[in-house]
């Protein structure tokens, strides 16, 4: 089945000739700039030109995917030493040039892949990323000072034969390769790859259930941003003749996070603006008072964190927007509408019923230091049961679903996943074995809209592209069942946020099914629910077991609703499982009873 979307954005923002005229000028002013402008001014300039190429790169970092880095000046640093090096040492000639900037470049991704190992694996606290970053340059910076008349110590190297141009030539290449790069970072964060970021900083665990590995691409995206900080460093040494170990250094690093936060993270044109205008000023105003301007620039940064917290520049945009609204020439946007169409070469989400295990569980257990949470767990299921999984609170319940989704949950045992040997592996390889999981609460990206949402839960099917957004979304019959049964289909352009919990609920396990699972772990999916909603979403769960024949495990506390849509059920309590049967002879019988009420001798390991 196929979501063709299609919406209706604002004028000022989709016409291609609007965007394409600021482009234009932008490009005119970097021909004429140095010829209209003072010398001193011209130099400033292109020295805030390479450092915004840094903070764009800063600002898909911290303001697009969440990671908080202190560490691009290193690469920066990197780049700019690779020339330095070379030419002091080496020589100055035609291939020596693309040995700097192609050695630089190599070493700074280098250094960026091993930040990633170190900050980005499964089960890294975000903490990590902010710690290395830190170090980093701090290593840096003094592996330059050790490094003697080599690196120059603490003088740097200056006075080394760079390439010969002009500066009106450098000018342009500054910032004409600014406005190239802003431009295709530009295209690359609207593209359905730049979703995929924000994503990741929306809600990273949910990205690992859709079979998608952040660990992976948060370093495929530190390497490509240090090897853009490279280049700027590189270019800068040649204009400048100069390198100093300040380049690599802790405190460069923080101003860029500063230049950043006070043009406005996650704008792109926050950065470079606020990068620009703060280095012209300190530029003009420190020689005169450096100490009152360094107070002046902390105190403005306080400032904004505290009541601008999004920045200065999207201040002053939503100032212009309210001006042209009041005027009438601005046009609200419109909401994305879906036309759900048949495809003759659709997807289809039946699964094929066998006798084989979808699930085989031997002598599972999961335990914290010395208490137990899960003992000797044995359960096979297969497609075309839904098998519910009750108990009182603390039963294991969730915690069974974790171990089996999450193989670096379970202390010990066997998981067996449609043939497949769950070892210590990550959510997003048990979705490569047809898991999907749903949690108890909600869990999508409140920054995306619904088609957006559901897009990014088809990367596995369909790669997304790092240009452009698709108009047609390819879906699974069963998504699209649960799309129309609740009525998404008629907001696809609303935020995840603004949606209600029962259409976030519905929103999750259509993204669920949108994977094409085999096997669904439910985790109280109607906790929260009207009556209603209830009813509809157990419609669902038994249309998807009896005719799409998915293995479904449900955790669930409501006995009745686990009458009216289970095949079988398996009763769960301290830690192990004390009954499985089918409804008739587990809900009505009297050990279920006990386990609720919580009478007896029944808890009582045996």
């Amino acid at each position: 089945m196929a979501i063709e979307m299609t919406s209706t954005a604002p004028i000022i923002r989709s016409l291609p000739w609007g965007k394409g005229a600021v482009v234009a000028v932008l490009a005119v002013a970097s021909l004429i700039g140095p010829y209209v402008l003072d010398p001193y001014l011209v130099n400033v300039l292109i020295r805030s030109f390479f450092y915004a190429s840094v903070a764009l790169t800063v600002d898909l970092l911290w303001g697009y995917t969440g990671i908080l880095t202190f560490g691009q000046s290193t690469f920066f640093g990197i780049g700019a030493y690779a020339a330095a090096l070379v030419f002091t040492h080496v020589g100055f000639d035609p291939g020596m040039v693309w040995l700097a900037l192609v050695g630089g470049v190599a070493v700074a991704v280098a250094v960026a892949g091993l930040v990633g190992w170190l900050a980005f694996y499964y089960g890294a606290s975000p903490l990590y990323i902010a710690v290395v970053t830190l170090v980093l340059p701090i290593v840096a910076t003094q592996l330059v000072l050790s490094g003697g008349t080599f690196t120059g110590s603490s003088s740097g190297l200056v006075g080394f034969t760079v390439i010969d141009l002009g500066i009106e030539a450098w000018f342009s290449i500054a910032a004409g390769g600014l406005l190239v790069l802003t431009v295709a970072t530009w295209i690359f964060v609207n593209s359905e790859m730049g979703r995929l970021l924000v994503a990741i900083r929306d809600n990273e665990q949910r990205c690992q259930y859709l079979g998608i590995s952040s660990s992976r691409v948060k370093t495929y995206l530190m390497m490509a941003t240090a090897a853009v900080a490279a280049m700027a460093g590189f270019g800068y040494a040649n204009f400048t003749m100069v390198v100093a170990p300040e380049m690599t250094g802790f405190v460069f690093g923080t101003e860029l996070v500063i230049w950043v936060a006070l043009g406005g993270r996650g704008t792109l044109i926050g950065p470079v603006v606020g990068t620009i205008l703060l280095d012209v000023v300190s530029a003009y105003l420190s020689g005169s008072m450096p100490f009152v301007w360094k107070l002046a620039i902390g105190s403005v940064f306080v400032g904004v964190i505290l009541f601008l917290p999004n920045g200065l520049v999207p201040m002053v945009g939503n100032f212009i927007r309210g001006g042209l609204r009041r005027v009438g020439m601005w046009w609200p946007e419109a909401v994305a509408v879906a036309d759900i169409t048949p495809m003759a070469h659709g997807i289809e989400g039946a699964q094929a019923y066998t006798d084989a295990p979808a699930l085989d569980i031997s002598h599972l257990e999961k335990r914290f230091g010395s208490l137990t949470v899960l003992e000797d767990i044995n359960l096979v299921t297969r497609p075309g049961e839904l098998v519910s999984l009750v108990g009182p609170n603390g039963a294991g319940k969730t915690t069974l679903i974790r171990c089996l989704s999450d193989g670096f949950e379970r202390t010990s045992g066997s998981v067996i996943i449609n043939g497949n040997t769950l070892d210590r592996q990550p959510p997003y390889d048990c979705v490569a074995f047809g898991v999907g999981r749903k949690f108890q609460a909600a869990n999508v990206f409140d920054s995306l809209t619904v088609a957006e949402c559901l897009r990014l839960a088809r990367n596995r099917h369909e790669p997304l592209s790092a240009i452009r957004r698709s108009r047609v979304l390819n879906l699974p019959e069963p998504a699209v069942r649960v799309i129309r049964t609740t009525g998404l289909d008629k907001i696809m352009g609303t935020e995840a946020r603004h949606l209600s919990h029962g259409m976030k609920q519905a929103l999750e396990l259509s993204m669920v099914l949108a994977l094409e699972p085999s096997i669904l772990m439910l985790d109280e999916p109607t906790a929260g629910l009207t009556k209603a909603e209830r009813h509809l979403i157990g419609d669902i769960l038994v249309d998807l077991a009896k005719h799409d024949a998915f293995c479904i495990l449900l955790v669930e506390h409501d006995l009745d609703f686990v009458r009216q849509i289970s095949t079988r059920v398996v009763v769960l309590h301290h830690g192990r499982i004390v009954l499985d049967g089918s409804v008739a002879d587990v809900v009505g019988s009297e050990l279920v009873q006990q386990v609720y009420a919580g009478s007896g001798k029944f808890g009582e390991r045996k």
